[in-house]
């Protein structure tokens, strides 16, 4: 017995939704049960990430909304995009040990009601308070322009290069309907823009958003009988780094992420190599964080993964499409969970203008600091 993924949904990303973090998941879990054609009944396990910039909609409570009436099965993965990537594998774990028949993941995120800064978790590490934050050693967009500057001293990295993944990113979300940030991007104009944190500027840097993002799993025989195309659930991997979240970023290994261990994993669990992949949606917090998750799986060589966005190699018809719904850059902040959503339409062959053809086979992944997960999700055979 194997799993695949027979539903999708997600709710319209936009900046000040009024909906809760509560509403946004369960909204975005009925939209994909609708999409598998299958009912809140139906249901017996939820699988979620753990706590993320202290937003959390419990399964208890989603349940609730749902109208849920057993749940055998509840398990939490993971931090922020490596959870919601992971959760493929509880998923498919679950229902092949016979726990679970049909297993709800969802993401939910509402920054609008946040209070105060975004990453202000980060204040919470003693040391951090202490030593980092008043030297101005803080915010995302500092930490990964570390790795950004480190990046370029071991192999080089000019801006052109860099502003290609963005460019890229961009030409992907002018074909997806419901991307934030469709507007055309130059490279010119790319370079003309303000720094944020020197090498990174505005377009190297993920959205801010409100958004519920749900995916629904069950075993490959029952999808089979559902009125959408099943997509199988081939590998999953999952590692990490030994730290904290709020150790990663003064580390002395920055440039490698816990990408090569969980890429490894799910190439030899889905019984295929770094070659087989159509098309890719590697977690895009960042240009660099990108890039180095990139080089960490086998899809570029080191030191190279930039050159090849210059050259064209992840625009929509490349060699390799990469992040083909605009990623966390220009389609919307739901960390891992939005790029598992892509990659399933992708391979029912369900995105219109943004389609990849003979797309058969999907590397999606999600970076949660020091955790890592990676999914080979594949046409069902």
């Amino acid at each position: 017995m194997t799993a695949a993924v027979v539903g999708v949904g997600e709710t319209e990303p936009s900046r000040l939704d009024p909906r809760s973090v509560e509403e946004l998941a369960t909204d975005a879990a009925r939209l994909a049960l609708a999409d598998a054609g299958l009912t809140v009944d139906d249901v017996d396990g939820i699988v979620t990430e753990s706590l993320t910039f202290g937003q959390y909609a419990p399964p208890d409570d989603v349940a609730h909304r749902l109208g849920m009436l057993q749940r055998p099965f509840s398990a939490t993965v993971g931090i922020a995009g490596a959870g919601t990537v992971g959760a493929l594998m509880l998923a498919r774990m679950a229902i092949e040990a016979g726990l679970a028949s049909v297993i709800l993941s969802y993401y939910a995120i509402n920054l609008s009601r946040r209070r105060g800064d975004v990453y202000g978790f980060h204040a919470e590490e003693a040391a951090k308070a202490a030593f980092e934050m008043p030297m101005g050693f803080y915010g995302q967009p500092v930490y990964f322009a570390v790795q950004a500057q480190r990046y370029a001293a071991e192999y080089g990295l000019t801006a052109e290069h860099l502003g290609a993944i963005a460019v890229s990113a961009r030409r992907h979300a002018a074909h997806t309907p419901n991307a934030l940030v469709r507007d055309p991007l130059t490279i010119e104009q790319y370079l003309t823009s303000p720094f944020v944190a020197t090498p990174l500027r505005k377009s190297d840097c993920c959205l801010v958003n409100d958004c519920g993002v749900a995916f629904v799993v069950t075993s490959a025989e029952r999808a089979r009988d559902l009125s959408t195309r099943p997509i199988v659930v081939a590998g999953v991997g999952f590692a990490s780094k030994p730290m904290t979240q709020a150790q990663y970023f003064s580390q002395d290994d920055i440039l490698r992420t816990a990408a090569v261990e969980s890429g490894r994993d799910a190439y030899r669990r889905a019984g295929v190599n770094p070659t087989a992949i159509d098309v890719a949606e590697v977690y895009d917090c960042s240009t660099i964080s990108m890039l180095l998750q990139l080089e960490d799986l086998d899809l570029a060589p080191r030191g190279s993964g930039a050159t090849m966005a210059a050259d064209g190699v992840f625009d929509p018809g490349g060699r390799l499409p990469l992040n083909t719904h605009g990623g966390l850059l220009c389609q919307s902040y739901s960390v891992g969970a939005g790029h598992v959503v892509e990659a399933v339409r992708q391979l029912r062959g369900d995105r219109g203008g943004g389609q990849v053809d003979g797309a058969e086979v999907a590397l999606v992944c999600g970076l949660g600091a020091p955790e890592h997960a990676t999914a080979i999700l594949t046409v069902d055979r």
